[in-house]
């Protein structure tokens, strides 16, 4: 079988920056998005020390080199635009703020993919103007999702594609990354390639930059793959996938120089700021939020047992809450429209109400069911879920839900000054239940009475707007089944 080689006019090879982190990125990313948030503005150089103090502090980091913790930061900055910089000053991204705000991964990784375009501040000046120079104008999520929705034309997702296809027929050819080669003309060139069994180059080292993207795409839930070679579409993904598609967004700052086929580094350079200014706009018409019953569920059927479940959850809480007190209404309909928005925190909460409310009846205490009780975040009261023992004592629960396309770390937790004074008043009443949800497992971990726990030094805790609680799950707390409420 021969080796397929792109024809030496035609050969291009794009590249971006490579996290060191790429295997750990999802917990890297949410770490860093977290700590950059809590940093705040600050003098450009102060920024870097609490960034890098923050670093050091990530597991396995502490005896780094600092050359390596500010390449860490240099990387998360440069690719997913964590970081946006003015004259003086340094401060955290639009990104870096909704990851740390909403959990939500998925979302980050789709956002990030819809920006990202080759040229761009992503990597050194010098490699932006080589791509300047040949002309490179690419986007390669948008371009795998258009290859992919013509291939499987007649509907379906049966038809995917290998990475180094991606790489050696989409992202190394000027006929797709400078002259825009259509869709139909890109397939058939891999299909012919499959018909006469053409090998491709697959060293690591020639596949990374398209595999990355690939990588990116599958976090995002735009791909799927069932064998870590062939990549299809994730036709659960329609409406995120149909964006992409039909987006006519791009950073036009470098579009002159691309159409003259050249430009100079202080060009380059000029359009940095701009550039991470393009990539921490606010996307006010294009929702990336992660359908969660839909990511979470195994099937059809299981995911309409959990949208009747948080539905019917949802809907006697606030009926209850409305017929205590009719002056509450309007601020009701309002979290209820938060929580038909899909948002994390709120389906978090619904989940983990399910699942105390299924806890009571499997418990034989059917008749406490109607004590366990939402609480809208509006009320401040410290804690999410108003739940109840077998024994009728109280149970105030704050939920923390992440989703992740792959398990996370889970043993770091930052507690809101009102939730810390709240469990500091309840003690044993009080538990952190630890949501996890990632395609592959529903986790649930459950930390009973947090500040009792620091007071006997069981867990760690360092004040910070609150306090960020680290703790050993070997040591503290307990796995549960997440139960499916039924009635």
């Amino acid at each position: 079988m021969a080796e397929y080689q792109i024809p030496e006019q035609f050969y291009f090879r794009l590249h971006h920056v490579r996290p060191r982190f790429k295997g750990d990125i999802e917990n890297v990313l949410i770490y860093v998005a977290e700590e950059i948030t809590r940093v705040g503005e600050k003098p450009a150089d102060e920024f870097a020390a609490c960034v890098n103090a923050a670093l050091f502090r990530y597991p396995g980091n502490t005896h780094r080199e600092l050359k390596t913790i500010n390449n860490w930061r240099t990387e998360i900055s440069a690719l997913f635009g964590f970081i946006e910089h003015t004259e003086e000053t340094d401060k955290p991204g639009r990104r870096a703020v909704e990851l740390a705000e909403n959990q939500d991964l998925v979302e980050c990784f789709k956002v990030f993919l819809y920006n990202f375009q080759y040229p761009g501040a992503h990597i050194k000046p010098k490699g932006v103007l080589e791509q300047i120079e040949k002309g490179v104008h690419f986007k390669p999520a948008q371009y795998i999702l258009k290859l992919l929705r013509y291939a499987n034309r007649d509907g379906g997702n049966a038809v995917g594609i290998t990475k180094s296809e991606v790489c050696h027929c989409i992202f190394n050819d000027l006929r797709v990354t400078r002259d825009q080669e259509g869709v139909e003309k890109t397939w058939g060139r891999i299909t012919d390639n499959r018909r006469q069994r053409m090998t491709y180059d697959e060293t690591g080292d020639v596949v990374r930059y398209a595999g990355d993207i690939v990588d990116y795409m599958e976090i995002a839930n735009l791909l799927k793959t069932y064998d870590n070679r062939t990549y299809y579409l994730n036709t659960l993904e329609e409406n995120s996938i149909v964006k992409f598609c039909e987006s006519g967004e791009w950073f036009n700052q470098y579009d002159t120089m691309i159409r003259d086929r050249k430009g100079n580094l202080q060009d380059v350079k000029d359009c940095v700021s701009g550039w991470f200014s393009y990539v921490n706009r606010r996307l006010e018409d294009t929702d990336f939020s992660t359908d969660i019953l839909a990511y979470i569920a195994a099937d059809t059927d299981e995911l309409a047992l959990l949208k009747e479940n948080a539905e019917n959850v949802e809907t006697a809480g606030i009926t209850d809450l409305v017929q205590r007190d009719n002056a509450i209404e309007k601020r009701i309909a309002t979290y209820y429209d938060a929580f038909t928005a899909k948002d994390i925190g709120d389906i978090g909460e619904s989940l983990v109400h399910g699942h105390e409310c299924m806890r009571i009846k499997l418990g034989g205490r059917e008749d406490l069911i109607h004590l366990i009780k939402r609480i809208p975040t509006q009320f401040a009261v410290g804690y999410d879920i108003s739940s109840v023992e077998l024994d009728e004592r109280k149970r105030y629960i704050e939920v923390k839900t992440t989703i992740s396309s792959k398990p996370l770390h889970f043993n770091r937790i930052h507690l809101t000054k009102n939730v810390w004074n709240t469990a500091s008043s309840t003690h044993d009443r009080y538990y952190v239940y630890r949501l996890l949800l990632s395609k592959t497992e529903r986790k649930l971990f459950l930390l009973q009475d947090p500040v009792g726990l620091y007071k006997s030094d069981q867990i760690e805790m360092v004040p910070s707007d609150g306090a960020d609680i680290t703790f050993d799950p070997k040591k503290v707390g307990e796995f549960e089944e997440l139960l499916t409420w039924k009635n």
